[in-house]
């Protein structure tokens, strides 16, 4: 067995494989970026070498750096993770030249499945079903026309190189083909220094759902069932769940059986998924391969038992499989959501900074977090924004969802925007628990964005209640302060109003024993919690059901989190209630007459210039961030007033661009 094991990635996939290496007694190597040095994964393993600077295109994707790093620490094998060089054939081949194991799949596989032209005509080959397309690179805009008609529209737009949905653009008319083929071309010689675009038809309300397999160096190849995948916000995924509420046995079998054949075609070696698309008539059809383990592998995991990052490194050694497909069992269901740094009211821009407080919820049998920072780590613009993900286990899918909301609500983040409500929300619709599901889901669910009034309604008196629970207990605590040092005693009173988000709730609040009963109108909320002053989570029984809710200090108030809703509270007097009425709020200013940068990027096209007149829908300018290109056009017809950027400048999040008149 290897000695030590280079992890060549960063973050969450990087502690990921360090759990398993040090559980199989094998040393680890991390390798980090400037901005990295003092990252999670750098503490976790028992070496840490530097390879250059925060661009990945200095550190992470430099072949040379990590050969460096391999040869002056002496690691035997190296684990890619996903992303950076994890299907890079160069760096495979590379490895071998240095006598170095590659934990992953052969250099042939890498190249054939790496590149989406070559893998569909390989599945057509193997008789894996396919889609219907141009398997050819496209020659320019007009080319790309031409070939849609052919096609016909809809049809998608997609980088042979490509991944992570960059370099992927759906077009339903010529305009939107032209423009289309620009931006994917753009984006795919940015994230993989390759502009080959090729075409296919694309399917309507699909379902991505893909086969894990495993395949060993002696011919063996089995696969490990399904993923659903189709929760996806601009081709990135979501949530995955294993298996999917879709497929019956006779079709698990059949898709399977084509992900084997597509395998041994290619003579395949370690993990790899197999992605389909599925549409409503459960009619199959082949997307493209992934020669790494997943970032969704953790569901396959907990339904299967297996630890794959094991069977890889066992694999890549040389043994065998220890298991074969009829040993293969499926029990219970695992659901991950993926928890971004990321603003989901503001059309998920990203968002960096640091995490000045970060408390994951606590790991169970039903909770499994999978993560690579902590508090006070910083999430980068030079890398995805990920956090964590967030997996959930139950003996059913019912389960599994129940399970996720709870720790959802556990899920502490506090130093940058998160998605959190946006997942509560996703886990709480009725049309995702009755798993009618579709790459569409989220464009179907949320046209105009995600908002506000999309969160989930929950009961208010569940923060209510906690919010004056609190304060009583604060209260109390001050008052036997005050008895003590000051020898000055005063008893709190019964009676307070909770004003939540503007509306006024009269309370009474006895305690009796180690019980709070909160009084609201006639309604009685038995309240009991060893919640302590200074604890961001207040875990609470209400009238017998355990809630959970987060809890901020706000000025003189709070703000509490439950199920994804946000609720800011004052806890009054009656006759400070009742002076808060008149309180006048200072309008926001009014930022309509500027062009902001929705999120933190490179300002990398300008087209706007002092006294231009723009037309409503007409791009002013492109932002890049997180390597993928962002067209900002008018809303309205306007005049530029003053050029406020230039081409070349990073922006920060709401920076000024332009000024109209």
């Amino acid at each position: 067995m290897f000695k030590k094991i280079l992890i060549a990635n960063r973050g969450e996939i990087a502690c990921r494989v360090v759990k398993t290496a040090k559980k199989m007694g094998i040393k680890t190597v991390a390798v980090y970026s400037d901005v990295d040095a003092q990252a999670l994964h750098v503490r976790v393993a028992d070496e840490a070498v530097r390879i250059g600077e925060a661009a990945s295109t200095e550190s992470y994707l430099r072949i040379d750096r990590m050969l460096a790093a391999i040869e002056g620490t002496g690691a035997d094998a190296v684990h890619p993770g996903y992303g950076f060089l994890s299907e890079n054939a160069e760096f495979a081949i590379a490895l071998a030249k240095a006598k170095v194991t590659f934990i992953g799949p052969g250099k042939r596989a890498l190249i054939s499945m790496g590149d989406k032209i070559t893998s569909k005509q390989i599945a057509d080959k193997a008789g894996v079903t396919t889609i219907p397309g141009y398997t050819d690179v496209i020659d320019g805009p007009d080319h790309a026309v031409s070939i849609a008609k052919e096609i016909g529209y809809p049809v998608m737009l997609k980088a042979s190189a490509g991944g992570g949905g960059k370099g992927m653009r759906v077009v339903w008319n010529d305009a939107e083909c032209r423009d289309g083929f620009e931006r994917a071309s753009n984006e795919a010689k940015s994230s993989f220094g390759d502009d080959r675009v090729f075409a296919e038809k694309f399917i309507e309300e699909p379902r991505h759902i893909e086969i894990q397999i495993m395949a060993d160096t002696h011919g063996n190849v089995i696969y490990l069932g399904e993923r659903e995948c189709s929760i996806q916000r601009r081709h990135q995924k979501v949530v995955e769940e294993a298996p999917s509420p879709f497929l019956d046995a006779d079709m698990r079998r059949a898709m399977g059986e084509q992900a084997i054949a597509l395998a041994k075609a290619v003579n395949y070696v370690s993990a790899g998924t197999v992605e389909f698309i599925v549409d409503a008539n459960k009619k199959f059809y082949f997307l493209e391969m992934n020669t790494r383990l997943q970032v969704e592998h953790p569901v396959t995991e907990l339904v299967t038992g297996l630890d794959l990052v094991e069977l890889m490194i066992r694999i890549a050694d040389g043994e065998k499989l220890p298991l074969r497909q009829d040993d293969v069992e499926l029990n219970g269901w695992a659901i991950e959501a993926r928890v971004y740094a990321e603003d989901p009211f503001r059309n998920f821009l990203p968002s960096i900074g640091r995490l000045v407080r970060y408390r994951p919820p606590r790991e169970s049998e039903h909770v499994r977090v999978d993560t690579g920072i902590e508090e006070g780590g910083e999430v980068s613009m030079f890398y995805d924004p990920m956090i964590a993900k967030l997996v959930t286990y139950g003996d059913t899918r019912k389960q599994a969802i129940e399970h996720m909301g709870d720790a959802l609500d556990a899920y502490c983040i506090r130093g940058v925007r998160h998605n959190i409500s946006f997942l509560n929300a996703l886990i709480a619709h009725p049309r995702f628990r009755e798993g009618n599901l579709s790459t569409n889901f989220i464009a179907d669910e949320y046209p105009d964005g995600f908002r506000a009034a999309d969160v989930p309604q929950t009961e208010p008196m569940v923060p209510v209640a906690v919010a004056a629970v609190v304060h009583v207990k604060r209260a109390n605590r001050a008052a036997e302060i005050s008895s003590q040092t000051r020898r000055f005693a005063y008893t709190v009173g019964e009676d307070w109003v909770v004003v939540a988000n503007g509306k006024h709730y009269p309370v009474k609040v006895i305690v009796v024993a180690d019980t709070y009963e909160v009084r609201h109108g006639d309604a009685v909320y038995q309240v009991k919690s060893d919640w302590q002053i200074g604890d961001p989570i207040v875990r609470a029984d209400i009238n017998g059901t355990p809630v959970l809710v987060q809890l901020d200090f706000a000025r003189a108030g709070y703000k509490l989190y439950h199920r994804g809703a946000e609720l800011s509270a004052l806890v009054l007097t009656p006759r400070a209630a009742a002076l808060s009425r008149h309180m006048i709020e200072k309008p926001p200013p009014d930022l309509g007459k500027y062009l902001l940068s929705p999120m933190p990027g490179l300002l990398v096209k300008l087209s706007a210039n002092v006294g231009d007149e723009i037309k409503a829908g007409e791009e002013v300018a492109v932002v890049e961030a997180m390597k993928m290109q962002n067209s900002l056009r008018a809303v309205d017809d306007v005049i530029v007033a003053n050029v406020l950027a230039h081409e070349g400048d990073s922006l920060e999040v709401d920076q000024p661009i332009i000024e109209f008149e």
